[in-house]
C-alpha cells in the first residue's frame, strides 16, 4: 500500500520533470502547485485521522442511527423511549424540561478544544504555508503562470485524495 502511494507520487514527479523540458517557467509553477495541493490534503488527512482516533480512544462519539431511520423519523419522534401516558396533573415537568434540556448539545470549551485542535494542526498548517510562501515567491518573481499553476492544484488535489484514501483507510 505505502509503496503504491509512493510509486504514484514518483511517477507524477517524473512527469513534472518533464515539464522542465518545455519551460522553468512551466516546471517550477507545476511543482509548487502540485506539492501544496498534495501535503495539504495528505496533512489535513492524517490530522484528522488522529482527531478521530483520539476521539474514539477516549470515548467521546456518538452512536448514529442508521441513514433509513433518519430519514423516517428525522426529529427521533418514535424512539422506543417509554411514552408517559399519566395526566398532565401527575407530571413533573420541571423535571422533564431539565431532562429535555440536558439532551440539547450546546457549545461548549471541551467541544471548541477538539474543533481547534483538529484545525490547528501542524500537519494542516505547515502545507498551507507552503502554499502560501510559494505563491508569493513566484509571483514576486514573476514566475507566477495560472495556467499552470491551477490544473497542478487540481493534480495535486486528485493525487492526494487518492493516496490518503489508500493510506488513512
Amino acid at each position: 500500500m505505502v509503496k503504491k502511494i509512493i510509486s504514484i507520487f514518483l511517477v507524477v514527479q517524473l512527469l513534472i520533470l518533464f515539464t522542465y523540458l518545455i519551460s522553468y517557467t512551466a516546471f517550477i509553477n507545476i511543482e509548487v502547485a502540485f506539492m501544496s495541493a498534495f501535503f495539504i490534503i495528505m496533512g489535513s488527512s492524517y490530522g484528522y485521522r488522529r482527531m478521530v482516533d483520539s476521539q474514539i480512544e477516549h470515548g467521546n462519539y456518538e452512536e448514529k442511527r442508521d441513514l433509513l431511520d433518519e430519514i423516517e423519523d428525522p426529529h427521533e419522534l418514535y424512539d422506543n423511549e417509554p411514552i408517559n401516558y399519566a395526566p398532565a396533573d401527575e407530571l413533573d415537568l420541571r423535571s422533564i424540561v431539565k431532562e429535555e434540556k440536558a439532551k440539547i448539545k450546546t457549545f461548549s470549551v471541551k467541544s471548541a478544544k477538539y474543533g481547534a485542535r483538529g484545525s490547528a494542526s501542524a500537519f494542516r498548517l505547515v502545507p498551507y504555508v507552503f502554499l502560501v510562501l510559494g505563491f508569493i515567491a513566484l509571483k514576486n518573481n514573476e514566475l507566477l503562470s495560472l495556467w499552470y499553476y491551477l490544473p497542478a492544484l487540481t493534480l495535486g488535489i486528485v493525487i492526494g485524495s487518492v493516496s490518503a484514501k489508500e493510506l488513512f483507510s
